[in-house]
Parts: C-alpha cells; structure tokens; sequence
C-alpha cells in the first residue's frame, strides 16, 4: 500500500511538472529569444536557447521611438495603473461597506446592479462609452482610463470586498456604536484594518488589469508620448515598413516584471485575501 500510495503520488507531481511546463514554455521561449540577434530568432524558432546571445534587442528596444525612449512608455504606464487601482480601491472599499453594513432603500437593487456589471462583456459597453467620452472631451487624455474607476465601476472587486466584510463579526460594529464612532469612524477604525488582504488582492488584480489594457488605450490614446507600454509594443511591428521581433521580445519580456515583482512580493495576502471569508478566530 505504501509503495502504490508513493507511485501515486510521483504520477501525480510528474502530470503537475508537465503541465507547469507546457504553461512556461511560451514565456521561456519569449525570454531566451530576446537574447537571439533580430534575424536569428523565427530561423532558430525551434531552439529554446540562442547559438549567440546579444543584448542589442534591449538596447535597440529601449531607445523607443520619435525620440521616446521605452522608459517614457513604463512610466504612462505606471501612472494610469496606479492611479486607477488606487481609486478601485478607494470607492470598491466603500460601496462595499454600504452594501454590506447598513440599511438603506434600493440597497438590493444596488447590489444586484453590481453584480450584473460584472456580467456585461466591457466590449458591450465600449461604443457607448467611447461616444460618452468623446461628448465630454475626454478622448486623447487619461481620463477615459483613470476617472471611471473612482466610482466602482468593477463589480468583482466590489463583491469581493464585500464578501470579506461579511466575515467580520458585527459585534465589532455595535461595541464601536456604543463607544460614539459614527459610520465613517467604523470604517477607518475598524473595517478598513481587517480588509487588508481583500484589499491587497484586488490592487494586484487592478494592477495587472490595468498594466494590460491594449484596447482602452487603444481608443483614447491618440499621441505616441502618452502611450502606455501595451501600446508602444504595438509600434515594433509596423506592416508597412517591417516588423523588429528581437526588440518586440525584450521589450515584452521587461513588460512583465513590475506585475511578476508585485505578484511575488504581495503573494501572501494574495492567497488570505482570496482564501478567507472573514477574520481568522
């Protein structure tokens, strides 16, 4: 028995290694092809690791374009990223105590709202929205990618928060009201300490979304200094006058670090916040 149990267990952690392979493997082959020089790379496709390793692509890659360097185009990025996270945050922390936590009228209905947000394709609401925005003078700016975000406009980050809260007893929110705290001191006091976990793992997913995002950027950006990187990619590969992959390859590969790094420093909170429902007693 002993000896199946262990069988078992080495099929199952062989399966899981192949899989995990088979996962990596793109990204494998997009990091070691950035090293390959530009005209070696769909030549020696079929090579994981490059005959000659070069760091011209970066260098290349890094000078931008029209006299922006790359480093232009990481720092639009961080900026509508975190300003955007920091506002899903601050209304999703919000909406998700009202709903939550006190008794008002329309409240379910606001909650069902919620959820269908989360329900509606974004492509659905793209037209609509782009037609909005270009009435308030908001296309070619930042605003169509940061503002909305300030009002919960993202339902899952909103359920998910809620979710959290609804596992703090509210017994903590009464002893609270005896001792004079209004809603707002409950909140700051009490609430806003004990989410932090649903809080840490909806700014990575905020974060990652909004590092991402090709077609909002896509729509409202018109000018190539305020691209963000999603869009500046974009730029490498031009129909008309050629295609430079080797640039491409390591621009993407410097593309994914600042989400890679945050993922690993926050991964912790990341799995309380989606593992709990409440405080741990």
């Amino acid at each position: 028995m002993v000896g199946r149990s262990k069988f078992k267990e080495f099929i199952y952690h062989l399966l899981v290694s192949c899989g995990m392979l088979i996962m990596i493997y793109p990204l494998l082959w997009m990091l070691f092809s950035s090293f390959k020089p530009t005209d070696m790379v769909l030549p020696t496709a079929a090579k994981l690791f490059p005959d000659v390793w070069t760091l011209d692509n970066y260098v290349r890659g890094w000078k931008g374009f029209m006299g922006y360097s790359f480093g232009t185009f990481f720092a639009n990025s961080f900026f509508i990223s975190i300003t955007s996270t920091f506002g899903t945050l601050l209304s999703s922390a919000f909406v998700a105590y009202a709903l939550q936590r006190l008794n008002f009228k329309l409240r379910r209905i606001l909650f069902v709202l919620v959820l269908i947000t989360m329900m509606l394709p974004a492509q659905i609401l793209m037209i609509p929205q782009f037609m909005w925005y270009r009435h308030l003078n908001w296309v070619g700016t930042y605003y169509p990618m940061i503002l909305p975000y300030f009002f919960a406009t993202q339902g899952f980050f909103v359920y998910l928060i809620m979710n959290f809260i609804g596992g703090i007893p509210k017994s903590l929110d009464e002893a609270a009201k005896i001792d004079g705290c209004s809603y707002y001191s409950i909140f700051f006091r009490i609430i806003l300490p004990l989410i932090v976990p649903a809080l840490v793992t909806s700014a990575i997913f905020s974060f990652i979304w909004r590092w991402d995002d090709y077609l909002s950027a896509l729509l409202y950006v018109n000018r190539a200094s305020m691209r963000p990187v999603s869009l500046a990619l974009q730029l490498f590969n031009d129909p008309s006058s050629g295609s430079d992959i080797g640039s491409t390859l390591a621009m993407s590969t410097l593309s994914i670090i600042p989400a890679t790094i945050i993922f690993l420093i926050f991964q912790k909170s990341l799995v309380d916040g989606i593992a709990s429902t409440g405080i741990k007693g």
